[in-house]
This record gives C-alpha cells, sequence and structure tokens, in this order.
C-alpha cells in the first residue's frame, strides 16, 4: 500500500470513515470524537455542522478496503 495512504485506523475509525459517504440524513450516530480523530488526521473535515469526507479520507478508504475485510471475519 503507498504509504501516503497507508493509516492504521481502528475499527470505530474505519466504521466513521464509511458513514461519511452517505449523505447526512441516511447516517447514524455520529460520535464527535471520532469524527476528530479523522479531522485531525485530514480525512474528515467539519463544517459548522456538516461533517465531510475528505479527498484523502476516500483514497484512504478505496486504498484500506482490503483491511476492511478482516474486520468482518
Amino acid at each position: 500500500m503507498d504509504a501516503e495512504f497507508d493509516y492504521d485506523l481502528s475499527a470505530d475509525q474505519w466504521e466513521m470513515l464509511k458513514a461519511l459517504r452517505l449523505p447526512a440524513q441516511e447516517r447514524r450516530v455520529i460520535r464527535p470524537s471520532i469524527l476528530a480523530q479523522l479531522a485531525a488526521l485530514g480525512l474528515a473535515a467539519v463544517n459548522g455542522e456538516q461533517s465531510v469526507i475528505t479527498p484523502t479520507g476516500r483514497k484512504v478508504l478505496i486504498r484500506g478496503s482490503s483491511k476492511l475485510l478482516d474486520l468482518v471475519a
């Protein structure tokens, strides 16, 4: 995996990153502490009350999708 997008995220962080792909009205509860962690990594952004996945967050999610399979098992 490209080191630029190689993040060692917890299961909760992966779930939050996946949730940020959905429109705001379709998301389940957003945990502010996890969102703040993702924002600190540059994977998410908070604009007022709206939280979004960043382009870097999308790349990490796509490249890390193979790791997500391990979480299911």
